[in-house]
């Protein structure tokens, strides 16, 4: 009888898991006519009627990913409880209307999955999931993302794309690096005069191609004139942060090697070369001017990306088990307001992250600092179900801790390095992001280091008041009059 009763019951579970809710998705011909192998997203939201286009991890919405191998045009895949969930499989989120959206992730380079030209994806359609487990609701890829809107370029904004050799080999296929170059007034009038140049690297989603069509020459730089040159580091996997790292290639060496040299060829600089940015690319610079001290005057580093993976915004990851959960079981934060107020969780960030499974902000850390894994992804710091740390993971990790770095090789470095570094952040930031800055400060200041630190009031978003700017500025022209006058006495 219990073994009847058994069957019965399993019969029960298997019939009702064959008609769990599931969507059919399909692409036409007139927006790709070749065969698809890649990973499909779907992205529901009650609220946003655009839901491709979500903040992962700070929107919370449902999404599902699942991988095909040669579809045709037309031809349709099904997704359902098998696939790759957030928060839950699709039989079991909380029902009512949605927008839904599925894109087609072609991976052709693009950052994020939702802007990638090329991917191809459905205007967005609302729906109604009830109880009804039978439903099944057909979705058609009619559009594709557009390629980015090309470069204007004016008297003074120039667009530089340099073929790169290194990350070419590296990724099997073309890959440039690209900025803008703004040039600063009188450089069109001036044909014998030669200009320092500031590089400026964008944080994680930044795009140099805000200064398409400018016509306002580069600012001055508290009264000398500057090039400036604007970097964004996007890349397919995120934020290259421009380090080499084993899943994103040699973005230093192409940048040092390959990138640099063309600009001073093309442009009329005086080989003097600071550095500064915001967020992670703030980290950027940081990581470029203490690994490359010869090559860059100086750097004005604001707001960065964690710089002590002792405090990985707030968690110890040389110590502590899990990225989630706090040894009392509270949840882990990625992102505050005003460093204080819970706006989203480590957990929401990675377990979202496992679905949108590449472009995203942990993903961009886990593809600068990791190894490549055995599927060619990068690894993961954490377990993306339970947030468990990945002790041999974070192995690799070290290599990027730049805290470490600099204790470790600060004998080396200190005539090279010292007196060039300026760090700044808000006291509130909202992704936790000033605590690594103090206990880096504390390093320094054991070391008998000369390097600036300084905590203005407000956030990530809200510190670049004209004061914070104006002693950014200030310190910037400070390290290049010293890059002068150390020339000019060399060349007495």
């Amino acid at each position: 009888m219990k073994r009847l009763s058994f069957c019965i019951l399993f019969s029960c579970v298997v019939f009702a898991n064959s008609f769990s809710q599931q969507f059919t998705a399909s692409y036409s011909s007139a927006v790709f006519d070749k065969p698809f192998t890649g990973n499909v997203l779907v992205y529901l939201s009650k609220e946003n009627t655009e839901p491709k286009n979500g903040s992962v991890g700070f929107d919370l919405f449902p999404c599902f990913s699942v991988f095909v191998k040669d579809v045709q045009p037309g031809q349709t895949i099904v997704i359902d409880d098998k696939a790759v969930s957030y928060p839950t499989a699709l039989s079991d989120i909380e029902r009512g209307d949605y927008y839904v959206q599925i894109v087609w992730d072609r991976n052709l380079g693009g950052r994020s999955i939702c802007e990638s030209p090329g991917n191809m994806f459905n205007p967005s359609i609302k729906i109604s999931i009830t109880k009804d487990i039978k439903k099944t609701y057909s979705i058609v890829a009619t559009q594709l993302i557009p390629a980015v809107t090309e470069f204007k370029e004016t008297l003074v904004a120039k667009e530089l794309k340099v073929p790169s050799s290194l990350l070419s080999k590296f990724n099997g296929g073309p890959i440039t690096i690209d900025a803008a170059v703004l040039l600063p007034k009188g450089y069109n009038n001036e044909p014998d005069k030669t200009f320092p140049v500031l590089f400026t690297v964008f944080g994680y989603g930044g795009d140099y191609h805000r200064y398409s069509g400018d016509t306002m020459p580069s600012p001055d730089l508290d009264s000398i004139p500057f090039i400036r040159v604007y970097l964004d580091g996007n890349c397919a996997l995120g934020h290259s942060e421009y380090a080499n790292s084993d899943n994103n290639g040699p973005w230093a060496d192409a940048l040092i090697k390959e990138f640099i040299p063309l600009l001073e060829k093309r442009y009329r600089c005086n080989g003097s070369r600071l550095l500064t940015g915001h967020s992670s690319g703030g980290w950027s610079v940081l990581w470029l001017q203490t690994h490359y001290p010869e090559v860059f005057a100086g750097c004005w580093s604001s707001s960065p990306d964690p710089v002590d993976f002792r405090n990985f915004q707030t968690i110890n990851l040389y110590e502590e088990k899990n990225i989630f959960y706090k040894e009392d079981s509270s949840v882990r934060l990625v992102a505050t307001v005003a460093g204080r107020i819970p706006w989203a969780s480590m957990k929401n960030i990675y377990q979202m992250e496992n679905v949108v499974y590449r472009g995203e902000q942990m993903h961009s850390f886990n593809a600068v600092f990791s190894k490549k894994g055995a599927n060619g992804m990068p690894q993961s710091i954490c377990n993306s179900k339970t947030g468990e740390i990945d002790a041999a993971v974070f192995s690799n990790w070290k290599n990027y801790d730049i805290a470490l770095y600099l204790r470790n090789n600060w004998e080396s470095l200190k005539s090279a390095v010292d007196g060039k570094v300026r760090i700044s952040v808000g006291s509130q930031d909202n992704f936790l992001l000033n605590h690594a800055v103090t206990s880096l400060e504390t390093q320094m200041k054991q070391l008998n280091s000369s390097f600036q630190f300084a905590y203005y009031p407000g956030d990530h978003f809200t510190l670049s008041t004209p004061a914070y700017r104006k002693e950014g500025a200030k310190f910037l022209k400070q390290r290049y009059l010293q890059w002068r006058t150390r020339l000019d006495t060399e060349k007495k």
